[in-house]
């Protein structure tokens, strides 16, 4: 019966999609695609083990961007920041658990100036915040008003919670934990989600309609779930473990290095417990690769690949090990560094774009490329002179902020402070000499003036993502509910 009552919704909400003012027409389509807590350990973003073929195909056609950052390096504000475009102190969404419309009653997200547009929205699994695994299979922290229809797969993954080793027993979502499971691609819940995301793709080529179709993979967030082929591809032996030097910590600020060591059952794991723990999140990057691949082959066999934008990307970055840190929630690149790949009409081919980016791009940037008037509101730029000319300088900086951090990336640099006017630390990194940021230069003399022309360029980022966006109401009362907030 349950399974009828939603064939019929379907129906209903397909056919008022259909009797849009808007008729079908040659306007690009939009096919969003987002991985929950991927990194850059990609093997087209130049990682020399990691397998995504499908991506790696994607970035041939399309245009490959190494350096976007996301806006919050944890799920609910990078999530209803870049569904916005804007910035987490003009949401005033700075932690999970928080429906967008709390704060932004009247906000037009990136799917709902579609939907107005007359395109099709739909989303299948995660966009907006879901504790995982807690919340596969319900809408989780969603916003209805920015969806035609909706589908949250359920797989074998959440059946088989009972066999998932963590680190913290108990706990799979907020803690590091992963299971290698029985049974094949489509009986887990990423698995599902593509087939539907297959059906959906049929409709519309068959009914002629345009769609803005958001599909959000749950892995490799924790629990890092994939069938047990997947963790064969990667035998232990061959799993490389970051290391730290003695007296890392030192040389951070407080905060910086409470960042990283904040889950204490997660630092310094023993080497074999690490290397399993790498080990299961190559696998579930490579399971969702291998998801993504059924989808955009749907996309070209229905026909619809040269009239569909692709965007790939994922919510922030993530640690395995690096700075002695697994998991997210952190400033430093490993953890605001977000694979971003772009490709459809009107985008270059196999190209790889110079510029800074950030994720409250995301918004004007489809805007643009399918011809629609952007709302005043938005704080992101477009990156659509890089999607044409990858040589294209759009942003000369990209910027992030956590708890009371804030960092900006720059071609050279990091720099972050800690603290209303750094009172609790600065931290400076040397990119071309450190990408891997582990010697803070902050109490380098030679370094007095870059840290004055960063600082002066970072407070200016700061003053710019808290101005008020325009046209919009913002409630500043936060609602509190009672969200368990260790799954995120």
């Amino acid at each position: 019966m349950m399974y009828l009552r939603n064939l019929f919704l379907f129906a209903i909400v397909w056919g008022c999609g259909l009797c849009s003012s808007y008729a079908a027409d040659s306007r690009p389509n939009v096919l969003f695609l987002i991985c929950d807590d991927l990194n850059c350990d990609l093997s087209s973003y130049g990682h020399a083990q990691v397998q995504t073929p499908n991506l790696d195909a994607l970035a041939a056609r399309g245009v490959r961007f190494p350096n976007a950052h996301c806006q919050y390096p944890l799920c609910g504000p990078s999530r209803a920041s870049f569904m916005t475009g804007l910035y987490c102190d003009q949401t005033l969404v700075r932690r999970n658990g928080i429906y967008i419309r709390e704060h932004l009653p009247n906000v037009n997200t990136l799917s709902q100036m579609y939907r107005d547009a007359g395109y099709f929205a739909t989303r299948i699994g995660k966009m907006y915040h879901y504790n995982v695994p807690k919340h596969i299979g319900t809408s989780g922290h969603d916003d209805p008003y920015s969806w035609n229809y909706t589908i949250n797969p359920r797989g074998r993954d959440k059946k088989d919670e009972g066999q998932i080793f963590s680190v913290t027993p108990g706990n799979f979502g907020g803690s590091i934990s992963w299971l290698a499971a029985d049974g094949t691609d489509e009986e887990q819940t990423d698995g599902i989600a593509a087939t539907e995301a297959t059906k959906m793709l049929q409709r519309h080529a068959d009914e002629g309609s345009n769609f803005f179709l958001a599909v959000g993979l749950y892995r490799p967030h924790t629990p890092y779930v994939a069938p047990k082929k997947y963790f064969d591809m990667y035998p232990i032996d061959s799993i490389q473990v970051p290391t730290v030097p003695d007296g890392y910590l030192d040389t951070l600020p407080s905060p910086a290095k409470a960042s990283i060591t904040r889950k204490k059952a997660q630092v310094n794991l023993k080497t074999d417990l690490a290397k399993q723990c790498i080990q299961a999140y190559y696998a579930s990057i490579t399971f969702a690769d291998a998801q993504l691949g059924r989808i955009l082959n749907a996309l070209e066999q229905t026909g619809q690949a040269d009239n569909t934008i692709v965007l790939f990307t994922s919510d922030h970055g993530y640690h395995m090990g690096e700075h002695g840190h697994y998991q997210k929630s952190t400033l430093f690149n490993n953890a605001t560094n977000v694979p971003l790949i772009m490709a459809g009409p009107g985008i270059a081919n196999g190209k790889v774009a110079r510029t800074m980016a950030e994720m409250v791009d995301f918004y004007p940037t489809l805007a643009d490329l399918t011809g629609l008037e952007k709302p005043a509101f938005l704080s992101g730029k477009s990156m659509v002179p890089a999607l044409k000319d990858p040589n294209a300088i759009v942003r000369d900086s990209a910027f992030t902020q956590y708890d009371s951090g804030y960092s900006i990336r720059t071609a050279d640099f990091r720099y972050t402070e800690w603290g209303e006017n750094a009172a609790a630390g600065r931290e400076l990194y040397d990119q071309r000499k450190d990408p891997s940021e582990m010697n803070n230069l902050a109490d380098d003399p030679a370094q007095t003036q870059t840290i004055q022309r960063l600082s002066q360029q970072l407070r200016q980022r700061i003053k710019s993502a808290n101005r008020p966006p325009q046209g919009l109401k913002q409630n500043r009362i936060d609602i509190k509910r009672k969200v368990p907030q260790r799954n995120s």
